[in-house]
């Protein structure tokens, strides 16, 4: 007969999340449902571009590209916004494939009636030139993006396959300005048990945000909580940030982050 343990194998772990405030709160009640305490300390800020002239000047000429890359559900609602705002829809972009990075990109993608044409694997960008489904050679990609910050990796290798890639931003991402005050007494009180990350940024950001606050002693915080990494990349940086690292996704998702996490806590 299963135990509370066994259906709320997270019961009595206290869990900071990271994610932007428009993705945390499918990822909290993943936790919840586990029987964690979940906090929230959004470590990005989603803002439209700076200017939204090259994404709308290439969504004007959309029929001049036989690829679209998507890398995030930011990339999907906002590139979506302006195809839209530009009188066009999905029947615009048929003839046209439709690259996307992870589970929950293509998720998005389909909340506009449109299926992703290849999904690289392990679910990360630096895996799509490798495994894309044509020859790259000559082909025309569109690829909406953060405006800066991002991975530069996944350009140059499609690039050296002999693509051509016309990179628009789509949206930008930053460090909020602000700290939630009962965030930094729970860091401080030994309240949180883990802190969750599912991109490097979101890392720096929280780690700017906690040292503008707390600028002496700033690692000694998290002596005694453990690090959560969504994958590899992430890992690097809370290994190059904190120092250490104590669970890591095998599926670089967020259900595969929740798993590592239960399996971590089980022992």
């Amino acid at each position: 007969m299963p135990t509370y343990t066994d259906n709320y194998p997270l019961a009595g772990q206290t869990i900071l999340v990271t994610r932007a405030i428009s993705s945390s709160s499918q990822f909290r009640k993943m936790l919840e449902e586990k029987g964690a305490t979940v906090f929230e300390l959004p470590a990005l800020e989603i803002t439209p571009p700076s200017s939204w002239d090259g994404l709308d000047s290439a969504i004007a000429h959309i029929n001049d590209f036989e690829w679209i890359i998507l890398t995030s559900a930011n990339g999907v609602n906002y590139f979506w916004q302006r195809l839209e705002k530009a009188g066009k829809n999905q029947t615009d972009l048929k003839g046209i494939k439709i690259a996307v990075v992870g589970k929950k990109t293509a998720q998005v993608l389909q909340e506009y009636h449109l299926q992703a044409d290849f999904i690289p694997p392990d679910f990360i960008a630096d895996s799509m030139a490798e495994n894309f489904p044509e020859s790259l050679g000559g082909k025309q990609i569109l690829f909406p993006r953060v405006e800066t910050g991002g991975r530069e990796i996944l350009v140059q290798d499609l690039t050296q396959k002999g693509a051509h890639i016309t990179e628009v931003s789509a949206y930008q991402s930053g460090c909020p300005k602000e700290m939630d005050e009962t965030i930094l007494d729970a860091l401080q009180n030994g309240i949180i048990d883990m802190i969750t990350f599912a991109s490097s940024k979101t890392v720096r950001n929280f780690y700017t945000m906690v040292k503008a606050q707390c600028p002496h002693n700033t690692l000694s915080l998290f002596n005694h909580i453990a690090i959560a990494s969504i994958g590899p990349q992430t890992s690097a940086t809370c290994q190059e940030i904190f120092g250490k690292v104590d669970i890591e996704a095998q599926e670089y998702t967020l259900d595969g982050l929740v798993r590592a996490i239960v399996e971590k806590v089980r022992g």
